[in-house]
């Protein structure tokens, strides 16, 4: 499981996918979370815009990433 270290409050799902390497670019990461292929802490997730924090698990085609302050 990677890990990603927030340098703010939050960040957002589509980021947290482009920066654990998930996805290729932002057009990507859009079209996975839309079609339902991306779980937030074991719920299915269609909001790009949602706010990740410390301890958020973030999962996407058998890959895992924790969002750690």
């Amino acid at each position: 499981m990677e890990e990603i270290k927030l340098k703010s409050e939050f960040i957002k799902l589509g980021q947290a996918l482009k920066a654990g390497n998930l996805v290729e670019s932002g057009v990507m990461a859009k079209i996975v979370i839309q079609d339902g292929l991306v779980t937030v802490n074991g719920e299915v997730e269609c909001r790009r815009g949602k706010k990740l924090v410390d301890g958020d698990v973030v999962s996407f085609e058998g890959e895992t990433i924790k969002i750690v302050r």
